[in-house]
């Protein structure tokens, strides 16, 4: 069962990867005018893989550390529900982008 913490540092990575989407679109609106300056989805989608590749490796430390006893459980369960989210929000987005391009292919030329 989570723990409250869990919870809130779940909810703290996922208000982060917010952030980060943000301020790409806000990069990517002011690059409108400049597209040389302009992030591309094959860059973005790498930093969204590796955010989440990051996150499932601080997961393992963590189970790695109290295997030797070095960390607490709580720690572990912590690092595990921010995986989990991050893995879910990367299968959401890759739902969305899924289903626009089904979107694209559907409408007349």
């Amino acid at each position: 069962m989570p723990t409250p913490i869990a919870a809130a540092n779940a909810y703290a990575a996922l208000a982060r990867m917010g952030e980060q989407t943000a301020s790409l679109a806000r990069g990517a609106a002011g690059a409108a005018a400049t597209p040389e300056s302009a992030p591309s989805f094959s860059g973005v989608l790498k930093d969204v893989i590796n955010a989440v590749s990051g996150v499932a490796q601080k997961s393992d430390g963590q189970a790695q550390a109290v295997a030797t006893g070095k960390s607490n459980l709580v720690d572990v369960v912590t690092a595990v529900a921010e995986t989990e989210t991050a893995v879910q929000t990367l299968v959401s987005v890759r739902d969305k982008v899924i289903s626009a391009y089904e979107d694209i292919l559907k409408m007349p030329i």
